[in-house]
């Protein structure tokens, strides 16, 4: 279990999408694969749809808000949220993803699942930018809880066809409320 609605502890450097130059269209790929939009404001400017505001990532209807100084770890913490949650809520999407506990770990699950399919950011990266940044597990660390405390979020993906057996996202987004857990 993890608490990320904690702003972070100290801004400590992460990878930004400002960082990745025109590798940024990559991101865009990866998030139109799900089929969600994505819009880069200007530096400095307020993000729509931001939870926490600053340069964290913020999500309205079916496009995903960020600037240059937007760490990546946000970028794909609110993508999982709109992969996750069910088209009602989905729907309805504004600032708040919502959902439970059991799906607020799927979507970190996925977050790290979707870091190896960004070129120069990986799970390894991404893992050391969830703790510089806040993210707090009951392992101590973000790694610890992905290898040996994220079966139930596994299961969750899983269960809802977002990944598949081999932890492979299937690029689909949540389709039903809740399948029955096998």
């Amino acid at each position: 279990m993890f608490d990320d609605h904690a702003p972070p502890a100290s801004p400590l450097p992460v990878q930004t999408l400002g960082a990745m130059g025109a590798q940024i269209t990559q991101v865009v790929s990866l998030l139109g694969r799900f089929g969600l939009g994505f819009s880069l404001h200007d530096a400095g400017q307020p993000i729509p749809g931001s939870y926490w505001g600053e340069s964290e990532a913020g999500l309205v209807g079916d496009v995903l808000h960020a600037t240059p100084e937007t760490p990546l770890h946000s970028v794909l913490h609110e993508a999982g949220h709109w992969i996750c949650m069910d088209p009602d809520r989905r729907a309805r999407l504004h600032t708040d993803a919502g959902g439970d506990d059991p799906e607020e770990n799927a979507v970190c699950y996925l977050q790290v699942l979707l870091a190896d399919a960004v070129p120069g950011l990986g799970r390894e990266r991404l893992f050391a930018d969830m703790d510089a940044w806040g993210y707090s597990f009951r392992l101590g660390s973000t790694k610890r809880w992905f290898e040996e405390d994220a079966e139930d979020a596994r299961l969750w993906l899983l269960a809802h066809g977002l990944v598949d057996s081999a932890d492979r996202p299937t690029w689909r987004v949540r389709q039903c409320p809740r399948p029955p857990y096998t």
